[in-house]
């Protein structure tokens, strides 16, 4: 019986003891990489803190003087104020709106006031306190945002679609994408700005835009005159069929009967006075629209909100200086910590 009962190989025996003892050696590698990363965060953590507290009055000293210096030069600095508007464009004439406001930042860079005071008929001197223009994408709700990306969902493919999420569609949307714009001005001058209202009427008004103005405006003729015709006809229709009422009203009293027999009428003729009906109000519901689209749409911008008479103060972060001063000494006071400790190494260090 004994013959029967299995035998152990030593050979397996090493083989896995050699595989433990591996998987023990790799996994004690790992706590020790992490161990001896927790280890130098936390070093360097102390190391920061000694290197404060040891020289604790010199960094007070100097955030101090940077924060004084800083303070002065924002008294000192000539104010600047700044003013938004939001417009709403028709006819692609976004395209030409983004070009000009490029083009207007690019006038105030060569200097070259004439042509800006031109264009948006004020003094020079005016346009002299003008800083920069910009524009970006207008305030939008989720709503809006949900159904443009259903927009966009149905005008491409079915599959397609199936691989742009909603958040994909939001973070890759450009300047382009949005149909309400906000336009903001900075300017050295606090009442200004409403000036420069009229000036934006030049950039929508261009050769693109009017020749779509006009296509709509003859599409919409056309199919007008279309409605109209049916109209005529529809009216005509129901005079016909009103005429038949009215000749049947007039011989319905004929009957012929025999003896006791039921009289015998006159089959009346079926007429469709409700289809007729109800094709009319669909038809005027269309020309309402038309008309309706024409009037909304009449000019090649909304303005929702105009310039402020009285522009407010911008507080931008790279002109705080009692903020970027005092951060860049720290800075520099590090740099240099760190450099006299990297001199001190190299010229003690022995090999």
């Amino acid at each position: 019986m004994s013959e029967n009962l299995p035998n152990n190989n030593p050979n397996e025996e090493v083989d896995l003891g050699v595989l433990f003892n591996a998987i023990g050696n790799f996994f004690n590698k790992i706590f020790g990489f992490i161990s001896g990363i927790l280890k130098a965060v936390y070093s360097s953590i102390i190391y920061l803190i000694k290197a404060v507290i040891e020289n604790f009055k010199l960094i007070s000293i100097v955030i101090l003087a940077a924060l004084l210096i800083g303070f002065g030069l924002e008294k000192m600095k000539e104010p600047v104020f700044y003013s938004e508007m939001l417009v709403k464009p028709y006819f692609n004439s976004k395209y030409q709106l983004v070009s000009n406001i490029d083009y207007y930042n690019s006038l105030l860079d060569s200097e070259n006031y004439s042509s800006l005071a031109n264009i948006f008929d004020i003094s020079e001197e005016d346009i002299k306190t003008i800083k920069k223009f910009e524009i970006d994408i207008g305030p939008e709700t989720e709503n809006q945002l949900i159904q443009e990306y259903d927009e966009y969902a149905k005008s491409i493919d079915s599959v397609r679609a199936q691989d742009v999420s909603f958040e994909d569609f939001v973070e890759n949307r450009d300047l382009y994408s949005s149909d309400v714009y906000s336009i903001k001005v900075e300017s050295s001058k606090r009442d200004i700005f409403k000036n420069l209202s009229n000036g934006f009427n030049t950039t929508f008004n261009n050769e693109y835009s009017k020749k779509l103005m006009r296509v709509r405006d003859s599409t919409i003729a056309i199919k007008k005159a279309t409605y109209i015709s049916d109209l005529e006809k529809i009216d005509s229709l129901q005079a016909v069929y009103l005429g038949i009422l009215k000749q049947e009203s007039e011989n319905g009293s004929m009957a012929i009967g025999v003896e006791g027999l039921l009289p015998l009428t006159q089959e009346r003729t079926k007429t469709k006075e409700y289809d007729l009906f109800i094709n009319e109000m669909a038809i005027r519901d269309s020309i309402r629209v038309l008309d309706e689209l024409k009037i909304e749409e009449s000019v090649y911008y909304d303005v929702i909100t105009n310039f402020s008479e009285i522009g407010l103060v911008s507080n931008d972060i790279q002109k705080r200086y009692t903020l970027i001063l005092p951060g860049l000494a720290i800075i520099i006071l590090f740099l240099m910590y760190f450099a006299i400790k990297v001199i001190k190494y190299a010229k003690e260090y022995e090999g």
